[in-house]
């Protein structure tokens, strides 16, 4: 059973100041999710779930269904502030989708095998996708519960343009994650990588500490577990303009109870994506030295 990817790509992008996920950044035109797709399809993914906003369906068509079509199986979903279980008020002053978590949970019609998650806006490597096939190659149902997250190097993750937020994992000696908290404010500094605590004081990380970069492979009895604490997130922030459901936050709830494993996969490849605007020249040269380097061809597609 090949695994499904599942894209989010229904982020407002604030801080790039566009929607990142159509910005045309490859040699010839291409996307970071192109990129994403085109590695996936080469580990052996079966099927892409796109989840979007409605507001973006009629560019995102342009963009990636019509070209996706002939090479790979490919839907989308909408993720949209009002999809919440009835009787509950929004604050009208909610402007953006609740989470990671919620926008998982959306995709829950599509998606009836193993799944990857990955964000629109981060190019993960080759590897990444090809070590989820291998964790869900021999998968039978009685490994319902048995998730993974590729983990990178916090020093291969770091933007020059500015702070970013990660999640740092703690690992036990099998090399099981045991928890992971969501630090912000992460940059180098002259005295090394740093995150601000409560007191806005720098407490310092090892460059080969472990984050998660929000690439984890689930299997669909995740999709319960999804329903069962946004029904009780939503009851408790409707009010909250600004709450959100996070995969990491319902990850930790699993594995503290024991209910789940999520076994760490490691990847050696730099990450990059487009956090700020600032960041975009990088990525066009990250993606102009890979085509170079014979990784990938000079049009993805073609």
């Amino acid at each position: 059973m090949k695994p499904t990817l599942v894209v989010l790509a229904a982020g407002i992008g604030s801080r790039y100041g566009g929607l990142k996920q159509l910005d045309p950044l490859g040699p010839s035109g291409e996307t970071i999710v192109d990129y994403s797709v085109y590695d996936a399809i080469r580990a052996g993914f079966g099927k892409v779930i796109f989840v979007i906003k409605k507001a973006i369906e009629k560019d995102f068509n342009e963009v990636f269904i019509r070209k996706l079509k002939d090479k790979i199986p490919v839907d989308y979903v909408f993720q949209e502030i009002d999809m919440i279980p009835a009787g509950i008020r929004l604050n009208p002053e909610r402007k953006k989708p609740w989470g990671t978590g919620h926008a998982v949970l959306v995709a829950k019609e599509k998606v009836h095998e193993p799944f990857a998650v990955i964000n629109s806006d981060d190019f993960y490597g080759r590897s990444a996708y090809e070590s989820v096939v291998k964790f869900y190659s021999n998968w039978s149902p009685e490994m319902e519960n048995r998730y993974c997250m590729v983990g990178y190097k916090i020093g291969n993750t770091l933007s020059e343009n500015g702070s970013v937020s990660r999640g740092v994992c703690i690992t036990n000696d099998d090399g099981y994650l045991v928890g992971v908290t969501e630090r912000t404010k992460i940059k180098q500094i002259p005295e090394g990588i740093a995150f601000r605590d409560e007191k806005d004081q720098p407490v310092f990380l090892s460059p080969e500490t472990v984050v998660s970069m929000n690439i984890w492979g689930f299997t669909p009895s995740f999709f319960g577990f999804l329903e069962m604490g946004f029904e009780d997130f939503i009851s408790k922030n409707a009010s909250n303009p600004k709450a959100e459901y996070f995969i990491p936050g319902i990850v930790n709830d699993l594995v503290n109870s024991g209910k789940a494993t999520v076994k760490i996969l490691s990847s050696h490849d730099k990450w990059f994506g487009v956090t700020y605007r600032e960041d975009r020249e990088m990525v066009v040269n990250s993606f102009k030295r890979l085509v170079k380097q014979g990784i990938y061809p000079e049009s993805l597609w073609k």
